[in-house]
């Protein structure tokens, strides 16, 4: 009962310091929450608390605020995470299915994102090493020029421009076109990237000695475009939400902006995912491992189509965070991606 007790302050001191920015004193817990008890049982929870290294006294008062350790708890024994409004749904639903393309999708998603939480939102682009083959379509564009385009399970499409040696005008080029076109998807569509990229290293076995060198312009630039290895992209948005919160940051901002300025340090913020695509990952103060970070927390979810993870969509903030109200917006917004490239 007095463990269950103290957690029942330590809800209490987060809930108020991420309110209010003020440490939290034992006068305003029995004012603000119905605890129960007496004001001397919350002074010897608090101390209690305190021991345990959960709470901590900032400067010499009477007030009280959550440590690291004091959140990793509070996220830990939260029964649920609150979900949000209908009507919250229902704008973000909205407002992501207007979206015309991948590049607007995630446009759309780190700005919503930032609004709804008031935090920089951070999200990474479709892997492509978890993609598959969606369509090849190939187009003549006069002379010997070829229009290849690659349509990716996740929405994303490249495409390129080739010189096959061989003017494609006329019948007998629309006709090379459009079997190259049928054997190419046979033998890419709803593989992965390698698989497929492997399967037309034979193509021109099925085409006659004089359309080889066609054959071979467009299954190698495929290729290419199928096992190249690319840059994973992170794109950010509401990082001047900070400033509004430059209080809650132990130095100054510098460190965490020079942090979200790496690439890298950015794709490990959100790669911690495991393959339930509804769990949450919450990483707070000092358990990063970028020094920058340690006076912020970030709330990550993955996102794909059905049970295909393809991405992680966060949010990173101050550790003095409403946690229950983030950890709502990132999983709904995640769930909302994943619908809409499941489309």
């Amino acid at each position: 009962m007095s463990e269950e007790r103290r957690l029942a302050v330590l809800r209490a001191i987060v809930q108020d310091y991420v309110q209010t920015s003020e440490p939290v004193g034992s006068k305003a817990l029995l004012e603000r929450h119905a605890l129960g008890v007496s004001a001397a049982t919350v002074r010897n929870d608090m101390a209690l608390l305190e021991e345990e290294g959960l709470i901590h006294a900032p400067h010499t008062s009477a007030g009280r605020v959550p440590t690291d350790a004091g959140y990793r708890v509070f996220v830990d024994r939260l029964s649920q995470v609150k979900p949000l409004s209908r009507a919250e749904r229902t704008a973000i639903e909205q407002f992501l299915s207007g979206a015309v393309d991948l590049d607007d999708v995630v446009d759309r998603t780190v700005h919503l994102l930032a609004t709804l939480t008031s935090q920089v939102a951070v999200m990474q682009y479709p892997s492509l090493a978890r993609s598959s083959v969606r369509h090849i379509e190939l187009v003549g564009i006069g002379g010997p020029r070829l229009m290849l385009v690659l349509i990716v399970s996740t929405g994303r499409v490249e495409q390129r421009v080739l010189d096959v040696g061989r003017d494609l005008s006329g019948l007998d080029g629309d006709g090379l076109v459009s079997r190259l076109r049928a054997h190419v998807n046979a033998e890419a569509c709803g593989r992965p990237f390698r698989e497929a990229a492997v399967r037309l290293e034979h193509l021109r076995v099925a085409f006659p000695a004089q359309e080889h060198p066609v054959v071979e312009a467009v299954a190698g630039a495929l290729r290419e475009l199928l096992v190249e290895q690319r840059e994973e992209r992170v794109v950010l948005a509401g990082t001047s939400n900070l400033a509004r919160a430059h209080g809650d940051f132990t130095l100054s901002l510098g460190p965490v902006l020079e942090a979200l300025e790496q690439h890298v340090v950015l794709l490990r913020l959100i790669g911690h995912l495991g393959s339930d695509q509804d769990a949450l990952a919450v990483r707070i103060g000092s358990e990063h491992e970028h020094e920058g970070l340690r006076s912020t927390s970030v709330v990550t979810a993955g996102y794909g189509p059905g049970a295909e993870l393809l991405g992680g969509i966060g949010v990173l903030g101050p550790t003095r965070m409403d946690y229950p109200a983030t950890m709502a917006a990132v999983r709904t917004v995640a769930r909302y991606v994943s619908e809409i490239l499941a489309l």
